[in-house]
């Protein structure tokens, strides 16, 4: 498929679905139990509506904005998603190029497959670390230090993920760490060669930040058993003044959803908090983020910057998240069917779809800078309440 054929990221999608083994596209395209959350993510941004005005000359439009001091392109930045590496080979690196060449953040998650190490030396432009707090906190510290010697702009502190909400879709696929052979994924493998071709061209298909990094763990099996025991429940707010002090940066807190959290987080270092429900993959049952965002900027917008994740799939959803308060949005699954259908190349082509649709969106509301929209921008519905005419 030529990339200016993909127009959306539903193209990307089934592109995906095509190429990327069943276990592993699966594993992106997932929500806890029933998934009522995940579909809430998307269906509650598709319920706010724009405000159209006409009548402004919009000849001088930008979507730029500065997050954490740093200028990007527009107010979108790629979150962390583990194991990206296997959606496409190298898949991690190819991402954070794609941002690179963009002008925006790209995110590395605990769990990926390339390494902090990895992404530092594949790439200029500083990116962030998604820190899983481990079990093990030597092993935690050092990943901090990794990511504090490899110039991270930021450490996201992922606080919603003590323990896991089941993906049925893992059980029934027979996803386990390490991955098992089975004729059944030997067949996806007959099936969609140029996926298995490609990841036998690379050494990366283990979790990279973890793989040599345990003297615990010498072997893949002894990796696993040391990665399944490690699931922190003691983290609590107080943990986030050891973790700043190590880093020496900016922190920002991940898995907000209540306005209590958001001020507990700044009361505690965050410089940033991103208003997440880990894309419906936790808490099924749990609120979208766009319909709790605005209670969290009422409680802390002024404190510290605020961004969103979960459910935003166009520029459209991000005008939405920008209008409503929110600094920036970060995106998960677009960018993991980009990589999957097209590699790098995909993402990339990601931007630039977002941009425009963005761009458009702008024109129309008769707005020229995207820093300045707020919700006298937005429609009154049953997520954001009316305001006077």
């Amino acid at each position: 498929m030529r990339l200016e054929r993909y127009l959306t990221v539903d193209d990307f999608k089934r592109e995906a679905e095509k190429r990327v083994p069943r276990m592993f596209f699966q594993y992106a395209d997932s929500g806890a139990y029933t998934e009522g959350t995940y579909r809430a993510n998307s269906d509650d941004f598709a319920r706010v509506r724009l405000q159209q005005r006409i009548g402004v000359d919009i000849t001088k439009r930008s979507l730029e904005t500065t997050i954490l001091g740093r200028r990007i392109t527009m107010p979108l930045g790629l979150g962390a998603t583990g194991a990206a590496g296997m959606q496409s080979a190298d898949g991690e690196i190819k991402a954070a190029r794609a941002a690179e060449k963009f002008g925006t953040i790209f995110t590395l998650s605990t769990v990926s497959i390339c390494s902090i190490e990895d992404i530092a030396a594949a790439t200029r432009a500083s990116f962030w670390f998604q820190l899983y707090v481990r079990k093990d906190r030597e092993f935690t510290g050092r990943l901090i230090d990794r990511a504090k010697a490899a110039g991270c702009g930021a450490l996201v502190v992922t606080m919603d993920c003590q323990h896991y909400g089941q993906r049925h879709k893992d059980v029934r696929n027979g996803l386990t760490v390490p991955l098992k052979l089975t004729p059944r994924f030997l067949a996806e493998l007959a099936v969609k060669p140029r996926w298995a071709l490609a990841m036998l061209g690379t050494r990366r298909r283990t979790f990279g930040n973890f793989a040599g990094h345990v003297p615990a763990a010498p072997s893949a099996a002894a990796l696993a058993e040391w990665m399944s025991q490690q699931d922190d429940l003691t983290l609590n707010w107080k943990d986030l003044l050891w973790i700043k002090q190590r880093f020496g940066g900016p922190l920002v807190v991940k898995g907000v959803l209540h306005p209590d959290d958001a001020r507990a987080a700044v009361a505690h270092g965050a410089d940033a908090i991103i208003v997440s429900n880990h894309g419906g993959r936790q808490l099924d049952g749990a609120p979208s983020t766009i319909r709790v965002l605005p209670r969290i900027v009422d409680a802390v917008g002024s404190r510290c910057e605020i961004y969103l994740d979960s459910g935003v799939r166009s520029g459209h959803d991000m005008i939405k998240a920008v209008a409503l308060g929110a600094r920036a949005v970060f995106v998960g699954r677009p960018f993991l069917y980009a990589l999957g259908a097209a590699g790098e190349a995909g993402v990339s082509r990601l931007f630039e779809i977002m941009r425009a649709e963005a761009d458009s969106a702008l024109g129309l509301m008769s707005v020229n800078d995207i820093t300045t929209l707020g919700a006298d921008h937005i429609e009154s519905n049953d997520l954001v309440p009316p305001r006077g005419l």
